[in-house]
């Protein structure tokens, strides 16, 4: 196949795969664009969210539609390696060898789902992070490549024991996933009924052709972005959010799958919207929010950007306007060594005022921002 053919695949999995998806499945477009990027990236996806959020449905749905087998597993404290991976053969085992029956088990799988991820134990842990890691399965002498192109993990609680945080970092992306609003209730209900009813419409697409696209990530040229992707690290790690060289290193794959999702070859600055979802805690988010959409506003937006590229719906005013009456309250109080804090943080909301859609609130807040800049810029210190 050319390379023009197998860029199609990627038109293709957006129009016949995740946008029927986001049909199906109310107020979920950000979970399947991720799950999207993820998959074309060959990364994994960690999804945040209580039960009953249609996590493990979105990703049986995925599968169905490109033909594929799907391993869900609910995670307990007792999980053993044999309910993942499989049992011994008993037959091979007479006679003397430890073979594994991975028969409809992790393994086989082209997709896995594992639950309540956060509850793995010592004796899964090391096979699951060979797994995340090198895509392998490895167990006495046996090893053998896993089929997966994507293992999606879900938890209602973010890691506190440093072992399940090793695991947690296995997952590149991270995503919340919530019950809907009120005003979505009855666009859930009607579709959650339809979707009941109606059998999934399989794709022409099968997991060997996203095994293809895959293949073309090495040749998205990344050269336009790489002089930004370094500076946002860098901001990123300023703020005080770990980015270690392995990670940044692997989210050069996502950049390029988002750049193939919409048909290019050449990676673009709103391909930098990956970035946002890096978070190890919940704090994070709007930090890092705030440091992409900096990055990706100083590019026009064209026909060809991810849809993630840009956010569909602006800020909060009101929870930038008691921002800057922070700032405000720790300039009449200032003291050594916090000024640079405060200059940082009033950068990033000068960065977010921009998306703020009420021109007249957007106005006042920008005046507000200008006003401040000269105190925190000369170090004196203004009482209101």
């Amino acid at each position: 196949m050319t390379s023009n053919s197998i860029l199609d695949i990627g038109r293709r999995l957006g129009e016949e795969v995740l946008q029927p998806m986001k049909q199906a499945f109310v107020g979920k477009d950000e979970v399947i664009d991720l799950l999207g990027v993820c998959l074309v990236g060959g990364e994994n996806l960690f999804i945040l969210g209580p039960p009953g959020t249609a996590k493990s449905a979105l990703v049986h749905n995925l599968a169905a539609r490109l033909e594929g087998q799907t391993f869900d597993y609910l995670l307990t404290r007792f999980t053993e390696p044999n309910e993942l991976f499989g049992p011994f053969d008993i037959r091979k085992l007479r006679e003397g060898e430890l073979i594994t029956n991975t028969e409809g088990m992790l393994p086989e799988a082209s997709l896995v789902f594992l639950d309540e991820l956060l509850n793995a134990n010592s004796a899964i842990l090391n096979s699951l992070l060979t797994a995340l890691n090198e895509r392998m399965f490895r167990r006495g002498k046996e090893s053998r490549p896993l089929k997966a192109l994507l293992f999606v993990g879900a938890s209602n609680h973010l890691p506190e024991d440093d072992a399940l945080k090793a695991l947690f970092d296995r997952f590149l992306l991270r995503v919340h996933c919530d019950n809907v609003g009120a005003e979505q209730l009855a666009d859930v209900l009607a579709a959650g009924w339809k979707l009941n009813q109606n059998r999934i419409t399989t794709s022409s697409l099968h997991f060997d052709e996203i095994q293809k696209l895959q293949g073309l990530l090495t040749g998205v040229d990344l050269t336009p972005v790489r002089d930004a992707y370094a500076e946002l690290v860098h901001r990123i790690r300023h703020a005080g959010i770990p980015v270690s060289d392995r990670r940044a290193v692997k989210l050069q794959k996502l950049i390029a799958a988002s750049a193939l999702l919409c048909g290019r070859l050449v990676a673009r600055n709103s391909d930098l919207w990956v970035l946002k979802y890096i978070w190890d805690t919940d704090d994070q988010q709007e930090v890092l929010q705030a440091l992409v959409d900096k990055v990706v506003s100083k590019s026009e937006s064209e026909v060809a950007d991810h849809v993630r590229a840009r956010p569909p719906e602006g800020p909060d005013p009101e929870s930038l306007a008691r921002d800057l009456d922070f700032i405000t309250e720790r300039l009449k109080s200032e003291t050594n060594g916090e000024q640079a804090y405060l200059q940082d943080r009033l950068g990033l909301l000068e960065g977010r005022c921009q998306w703020v859609k009420d021109s007249q609130k957007r106005d006042f807040l920008t005046k507000r921002i200008a006003e401040l800049w000269p105190q925190l810029k000369s170090g004196a210190v203004k009482a209101v």
